[in-house]
């Protein structure tokens, strides 16, 4: 990789000198090319893409500044972002990072409902993002139940179709989507922050051992669906939960929802790997469905 246009644009945007030579390359998920560079006497974390994926790195840099002005979780400090020859690429601050404890999973907990006391007039966001590789679109809605169905099942559904993933999916979809005002409709949440892709993976400890979050989502919408996240795919225990409720406890009905906000992420995968997915968005379609005979 030729480091000369990324670092020369660094320095003259961010008056940041970084040495390419002492870049290495770490962890950091599936989407992207992660490094560790030095410069200015300390380490910074560099995201690296091809230039058509300079949105997606807008968009992450867009959601780490909102979750950062809210305040109450620690997230990495964002330098820049820009798009060269190409690559294009981001630059946050270097967090060493170590697994979770217990009592960081309390911190986690405690301080995620402080996010969502974060809210807004309407839900959305003022600008589109990414979930994963897949576009998020958000805008501004008054309701709840409109944005889940139009910005999240609906368009998720959309792309399935385009991708050839039709038949029984899209029938259970269309029903479920003509039944999802009654779905709501005892249930009317406060638009709050959220950090959108809340799985195990992206959070971890600092060297302190304080909770930090990453690789976000955001958008103002039902803090219901963070907390459903994190029950996808695992890795958030029991004090995680319990600092949550101590907190802000969440209100009536809340576990019958669950289903229903994670159809989106299953959705979400069914579209970028298809397979077991599908089948899985389909059952809880079915099981969604059947509940409301």
């Amino acid at each position: 990789m030729d480091w000369t246009p990324i670092v020369t644009d660094i320095r003259d945007r961010f008056d940041l000198t970084l040495d390419a030579a002492l870049a290495r390359p770490v962890g950091g998920g599936c989407i992207n090319l992660c490094w560790v560079i030095s410069g200015a006497g300390a380490r910074w974390f560099l995201k690296t893409n091809t230039s058509d994926m300079a949105a997606m790195f807008e968009a992450e840099a867009r959601g780490l500044a909102a979750l950062s002005e809210a305040g109450p979780l620690r997230v990495p400090a964002m330098i820049g972002c820009g798009c060269v020859g190409p690559h294009a690429y981001l630059l946050l601050e270097w967090i060493p990072l170590r697994t979770s404890s217990r009592g960081a999973e309390a911190v986690l907990g405690a301080g995620l409902a402080r996010l969502h006391r974060a809210t807004s007039a309407q839900f959305g966001f003022d600008s589109d993002n990414f979930i994963g590789s897949t576009a998020q679109p958000n805008g501004w809605y008054a309701s709840w139940a409109d944005f889940f169905a139009q910005r999240r099942l609906g368009f998720q559904l959309d792309l399935a179709r385009d991708k050839g993933l039709g038949g029984r999916l899209q029938e259970a979809g269309e029903h479920l989507l003509q039944v999802l005002p009654e779905l709501f409709a005892e249930h009317a949440p406060q638009p709050s922050l959220l950090h959108g892709d809340l799985w195990g993976g992206n959070w971890a400890c600092d060297e302190q051992g304080r909770p930090v979050i990453f690789d976000p989502a955001v958008y103002f919408g039902d803090r219901e669906a963070d907390l459903a996240m994190t029950r996808l795919f695992g890795g958030f225990g029991s004090d995680f939960y319990a600092a949550y409720e101590d907190e802000w406890p969440l209100p009536p009905g809340a576990s019958g929802r669950v289903d229903l906000y994670n159809l989106y992420h299953v959705l979400n995968h069914a579209n970028l790997f298809g397979g077991a997915y599908r089948d899985q968005a389909l059952a809880i379609m079915r099981r969604l469905l059947s509940s409301q005979r």
